[in-house]
């Protein structure tokens, strides 16, 4: 039989229970994933670094369509009386040409796309490396935190250039080190070199953050379950630990392609391979332009290692900053 409710009766219900759009609640939810992402937007500094990045990735990828001429191609045949060496910016070298006649804009580009690999490959090792090995530490403690911190430690102490000169001087004539690394001016030797030497930092960090970590609840509940010691540290320590691992990551690039320009400034630089060229070498080829008045050779590439270091570290920040738990969204 059919239950038949009277006006009244409905009109009863109705004021009892008011409907969702009347109080005001929102069945729509966001998702992590969307409110990471509408941090992040919030972070001018990290949007504009991002399209200035981007931009400059594009170019580096695109280097055979975006570069006017080869990376080691003169603009012209110097004739007598036409010269080609260290021109002034004009329209057929943008950013004018280097003592062998060469394109400085097409070299930037070409020179950019090893750096940047260069930094990306060290700083994802080095987080990596880094990662693992400050999660072990604060995690088990003990003799083992001690011996990975002091170990740390003791390398954070030292000079970085010395070390790198150093421990580049002692590998380079071992021979089963040069068939895993290859030849100490190539390129993977310096990432390895970069990588071995980057990841303390990176360690030190991710220790502290586990040691506060492993103590909360959601922790202790995960042990109670039966959660192995890999299970606790990839699915919880680490993730959580996931904005200071952003910073980490665009520190290190950016110290690697520092690194990198620095070596190469005093001679111990890598060899790119095939005539290719990097921000490095490029801003070492500059000394020569220095006191002989070429600006562009110095501002050029001066201006492009800032621009590229700056957009590394703010999206850095904004990464970092979109992934905290405790940023709040602005509801607007």
């Amino acid at each position: 039989m059919t239950d038949l409710k009277t006006p009244a009766a409905a009109s009863s219900d109705d004021a009892a229970a008011p409907t969702d759009a009347a109080i005001g609640v929102l069945k729509q939810t966001i998702s992590p994933r969307q409110m990471a992402f509408k941090r992040y937007l919030n972070h001018r500094a990290a949007v504009v670094s991002a399209v200035g990045l981007t931009i400059i990735v594009i170019f580096v990828v695109l280097a055979p369509i975006t570069a006017r001429y080869g990376v080691n191609e003169s603009i012209f045949k110097a004739e007598a009386g036409r010269p080609n060496q260290n021109l002034a910016p004009s329209s057929q070298a943008w950013f004018g040409t280097d003592a062998n006649g060469r394109d400085l804009y097409s070299r930037l580009i070409y020179g950019t796309r090893v750096s940047l690999l260069l930094g990306l490959f060290t700083g994802v090792i080095s987080v990596g490396v880094g990662a693992m090995v400050g999660a072990i530490a604060g995690l088990k403690g003990g003799w083992i935190d001690d011996l990975l911190m002091r170990a740390t430690d003791i390398m954070l102490a030292l000079p970085l250039l010395v070390v790198l000169v150093i421990v580049r001087g002692a590998l380079r004539n071992v021979s089963w080190v040069e068939t895993i690394m290859g030849e100490s001016t190539s390129v993977r030797f310096l990432v390895i070199l970069l990588s071995l030497i980057g990841w303390m930092g990176v360690a030190r960090l991710v220790r502290g953050q586990v040691k506060q970590l492993k103590e909360r609840e959601f922790i202790e509940a995960a042990r109670a379950l039966g959660a192995s010691t890999p299970r606790i540290m990839f699915r919880h320590l680490l993730p959580n630990s996931i904005g200071q691992l952003m910073v980490a990551l665009s520190f290190a690039i950016i110290g690697a392609i520092t690194a990198e320009a620095t070596l190469s400034f005093f001679g111990y630089g890598p060899d790119a391979g095939s005539g290719m060229t990097s921000m490095g070498l490029l801003i070492k080829d500059s000394k020569s332009g220095v006191l002989a008045g070429y600006w562009w050779l110095v501002v050029y590439p001066g201006a492009l290692f800032i621009l590229v270091s700056l957009c590394i570290n703010f999206i850095g920040d904004g990464m970092r900053d979109a992934v905290d738990p405790k940023m709040q969204v602005d509801a607007k």
